[in-house]
């Protein structure tokens, strides 16, 4: 099921994303690339001067394409999450060999 958010009905994350302030130069192109828009520019600048880019903390589909749009080797890692196994259901005695009524 999903979360309800901003009037908008929301996936459970499926990924998520770590930043090094210390690659990132700022250029905002993977808060543009990325499509759930979890990513934003910090208002905080970095030693170098520039607002780093930061992950918002949900809503991250683990899809890379931040990964992939930035020019700073090692900067964003991106992981995908795994879902929780299903619980399988149960079998009643006697499974598929018992009688028919």
């Amino acid at each position: 099921m999903g979360r309800e958010r901003e009037g908008k009905m929301t996936m459970q994350p499926r990924g998520n994303i770590t930043i090094d302030i210390e690659e990132c130069k700022g250029c905002g192109l993977c808060v543009e690339s990325c499509p759930p828009k979890c990513l934003e520019l910090a208002p905080e600048l970095s030693a170098y001067g520039v607002h780093p880019a930061r992950y918002t903390g949900h809503d991250c589909t683990g899809c890379g394409i931040c990964f992939y749009c930035c020019p700073e080797p090692g900067a964003i890692s991106v992981y995908r999450l795994v879902p929780a196994p299903k619980a399988a259901p149960l079998q009643q005695q006697g499974g598929e060999h018992a009688a028919t009524l």
